[in-house]
């Protein structure tokens, strides 16, 4: 198995640490809003990876946090609420929503899914380390991680901390050594939030995912993933974070999945452009969606598309057809890669999550499984336990037949009986341009 590390910029294949053991950690949303089509992607491509190692023979351990301390969320709460120390309100009703939201995707919920706001101890622990170590220095109640301590800063986002120091802006905290270092405890007034050895205050954003791995997980692990845009700083963070404190190799592979894209701009919550979860969810089925997202390379920019979807659905819906006049068999691992068809689909998966590369497999393989069944349930198999698809056929959407349309069904009617097949079959044409189809019953 191979796949692309972010680290090195190449496809390496896969040597877990330990045999067949394999740690991953997910980075988590911050629940302020309701997911978006962008998460949706994110954690539909890394249970991919989840369950297709564990369709292998790895035993793989989990971790997604949830980051539930954080400024948005406190400007959330004083909005929506009338005060920020009403955060754990905004919090719950997110998680919740995005729990049901990604439970419909059909995402196998992560064995470990710690909250930094449980987590304050070990992350006090983890940033007195660091100072400690002369890697991390206080002002005045604020702690700073100190970059210069971490010679090869950078090297995830393939950047060099030279041209890091020329190309960063004049920062306004005037307390910080050098405008890249970042914040691993930020200080709030006596009484607020959680105490420290410093003062009261709240985490940082980075030190989070470095204390929550580390604890859960062990000072190395074998996988850290997320979406693409939280490589610089977000990711680099951690790792100096976590090697400055281990001094060892934090992760020795990192996933990134492309940007979700809308009119060419990135989908995000602060450009207010995107669509969340439940947005799309009232138009279109949960496994529509997951279909269309791995129908794609994970790694590369999906331009999201309303237009898209519909032609995609189409293929799902005939492979939803297809697949349940097969009998559905429960096979293990080693009998999956019996088949013929498996084993090409596995070439795919096994290589970067090739998604796309597989269903062309798939499709071009139905004329053999229509009349082959072991191959048939072997595939239905890998579908539904690897891919996440649960392929029961879509439920035909309720039509409300407004008076115009009522009209040209009328018509119709009255054109087919006066066996005007030219007038019937133009009307037939007009209900399909308006995305209808007319199923005739025998006159």
């Amino acid at each position: 198995m191979k796949f692309t590390n972010t680290l090195s910029g190449q496809k390496e294949h896969f040597t877990p640490r330990h045999d067949k053991k394999v740690t991953m950690y997910v980075c988590g949303i911050t629940p302020y809003d309701y997911a978006h089509v962008g998460h949706g992607r994110c954690y539909i491509t890394f249970d991919l990876v989840y369950r297709l190692l564990n369709f292998l023979g790895y035993s793989v351990t989990y971790c997604r946090n949830y980051t539930d301390i954080d400024d948005k969320i406190l400007v959330r709460a004083a909005q929506q609420l009338g005060s920020a120390k009403q955060y754990h309100e905004i919090t719950k009703t997110f998680i919740n929503a995005y729990q049901e939201d990604i439970a419909k995707l059909n995402c196998i919920t992560p064995q470990i899914e710690p909250r930094v706001t449980q987590s304050i101890d070990m992350i006090i622990d983890f940033i007195a380390k660091l100072v400690e170590m002369g890697k991390a220095y206080v002002v005045d109640g604020d702690v700073y991680y100190d970059v210069s301590t971490f010679p090869s800063y950078g090297k995830l986002s393939k950047q060099k901390l030279d041209e890091l120091r020329a190309g960063a802006r004049v920062d306004v905290r005037e307390d910080k050594r050098s405008p890249l270092d970042f914040a691993l405890w930020k200080k709030e007034t006596d009484g607020e939030f959680w105490k420290s050895p410093w003062g009261y205050g709240r985490p940082g954003w980075h030190i989070e995912c470095s204390a929550m791995a580390g604890h859960y997980l062990g000072e190395q692990i074998d996988i850290h993933a997320g979406g693409a845009d939280l490589i610089f700083p977000h990711h680099e963070n951690e790792i100096a974070q976590s090697e400055g404190r281990f001094e060892k190799q934090f992760a020795r592979y990192w996933l990134h999945n492309g940007f979700v894209m809308i009119n060419k701009e990135k989908m995000s919550k602060s450009l207010n452009n995107f669509f969340t979860l439940r947005d799309v969810f009232a138009q279109f089925d949960s496994m529509v969606i997951r279909f269309y997202i791995l129908n794609h390379h994970y790694r590369a920019p999906l331009d999201f598309s309303f237009d898209d979807i519909i032609a995609i659905q189409k293929s799902y819906q005939r492979l939803c057809k297809f697949f349940d006049l097969v009998e559905t068999k429960e096979l293990s691992s080693e009998q999956l890669q019996k088949s013929a068809t498996v084993a090409r689909m596995l070439e795919f998966l096994t290589d970067d999550f090739n998604t796309s590369g597989m269903w062309g497999v798939v499709f071009e393989s139905l004329p053999l499984l229509q009349t082959n069944k072991d191959e048939a349930r072997a595939v239905k198999t890998l579908l539904i336990n690897v891919l996440g698809l649960t392929l029961k056929p879509l439920a035909e959407a309720e039509v409300t037949i407004t008076p115009e349309m009522q009209q040209l069904l009328d018509d119709r009617e009255q054109a087919r009986k006066a066996k005007d097949w030219k007038q019937a079959d133009a009307i037939r044409d007009q209900l399909a341009a308006l995305g209808y189809s007319v199923k005739d019953k025998k006159l």
